[in-house]
């Protein structure tokens, strides 16, 4: 039997992926969570085999999950479940430490496949995803500019482009204003934007957020 947790914010899709998930008799989803915070206290007294984990997170992001729990050893395998398309996060998600990656509006039935896959140990990636890791290996540049920026700079950008305020995403991110000036700062330098209605524009453009 393998146990799952799902990690997303939105109690609804939570719900549609648990009912997937409870129609495999291998597969039994043993606690969710909506943010961060729920999923680190879940984890300390819930054991599971994978994490269904959102990209989108209040706060600390997927991202940050993963990059805590490769920090920490975890032997939880992460299967990351997201909205955005493979081009956007899905080589940044895998080079984090998740075993694989599934776009939400795919059909319900990869999750099932895919979290048999990351259980036994091995990555799942689709056609898409394979074609994008060939050719990370041979392009000799990042195709967009914003794969050039860090996790936390790219973060910034979402939040930034969805309408928050430096001050908000500050509280979100349990950063000072000053550190988020910064990464806003170094975003826009490295995207050769000059104020956030460039960015915000540049950001629906390419698929990060939604207009």
């Amino acid at each position: 039997m393998t146990d799952v947790i799902l990690c997303d914010d939105h109690a609804l899709i939570r719900r549609g992926i648990r009912d997937t998930l409870s129609d495999a008799a291998d597969i039994r989803v043993v606690g969710e969570a909506g943010d961060y915070g729920e999923l680190r206290t879940l984890m300390r007294t819930t054991r599971c085999d994978v994490l269904v984990l959102d990209i989108n997170l209040p706060g600390r992001s997927g991202l940050d999950v993963l990059h805590a729990l490769k920090e920490e050893g975890s032997p939880v395998k992460v299967l990351v479940v997201s909205m955005y398309p493979e081009d956007q996060y899905a080589i940044r998600a895998l080079r984090a430490g998740a075993f694989g990656y599934v776009n939400k509006g795919g059909d319900p039935q990869l999750i099932v496949q895919a979290v048999r896959t990351v259980a036994q140990g091995r990555k799942y990636v689709t056609p898409e995803i394979a074609q994008m890791l060939v050719e990370s290996l041979t392009a000799p540049a990042p195709e967009n500019a914003h794969q050039t920026l860090s996790d936390r700079e790219l973060q910034t950008l979402v939040l930034i482009a969805s309408g928050k305020r430096l001050s908000d995403i500050a509280d979100e991110l349990s950063l000072s204003p000053k550190t988020v000036s910064v990464y806003r700062a170094r975003v826009l330098e490295k995207l050769a934007l000059a104020n956030n209605a460039e960015l915000t524009v540049y950001a629906i453009r390419n698929g990060l957020v939604r207009d």
